[in-house]
């Protein structure tokens, strides 16, 4: 519990502080991108996560590492700020707590933009057209402008699809179908 408030007491400043600074300079979109960069990188690399969050490792190393990663985007590198944003938090000795920023930016992000999150969870790869279908069923059931989709393979499930937004969860997969058919069999 006690890591928890700790994290939220450092996560939530630190990613209204960048959102902040992303609307002073009509930067959100762009640090939006940034963003889904550096957590793309992060969660490929376990590497990555270690090296930022070890207490050993010198805060000047982390910055060419950072330096490193903005570079290797080529074309797309990190916006000035973002870097620097980074390089604060290696300074603030707040870099191991980077990835829930980040995080918690996207959240910030899809309020501004009033779109919400559905988690999608099938049995196969969706088609354009069936993420299609599942983003309006989501805008119809929300009333959201916009909607992002995290899809996950299950292949458990046999068929179709759950969909959770936020605590609200749709399943209308065959093994959900199923469950419920030996539910009400059994309260028979």
């Amino acid at each position: 519990m006690k890591g928890s408030l700790l994290s939220a007491g450092v996560v939530e400043p630190y990613a209204e502080a960048l959102m902040s600074v992303a609307q002073e300079h009509s930067l959100t979109e762009r640090f939006g991108e940034d963003v889904a960069g550096l957590l793309s990188i992060l969660q490929e690399s376990s590497e990555l996560q270690q090296l930022l969050g070890s207490p050993v490792v010198k805060a000047e190393d982390k910055k060419a590492v950072l330096q490193q990663i903005s570079t290797s985007l080529g074309g797309d590198q990190l916006h000035p700020y973002m870097l620097n944003f980074l390089n604060v938090l290696v300074d603030r000795r707040r870099i191991l707590f980077v990835e829930p920023i980040l995080l918690k930016y996207q959240v910030l992000l899809r309020k501004l933009k009033h779109t919400v999150l559905a988690e999608v969870t099938s049995a196969v790869s969706l088609t354009d057209a069936q993420n299609q279908s599942v983003k309006e069923k989501v805008k119809e059931i929300t009333g959201a402008s916009q909607v992002e989709l995290d899809t996950k393979i299950d292949p458990e499930l046999i068929g179709g699809v759950i969909i959770k937004v936020d605590s609200q969860v749709i399943d209308s997969s065959l093994r959900g179908q199923l469950r419920r058919i030996g539910l009400r069999l059994n309260a028979t």
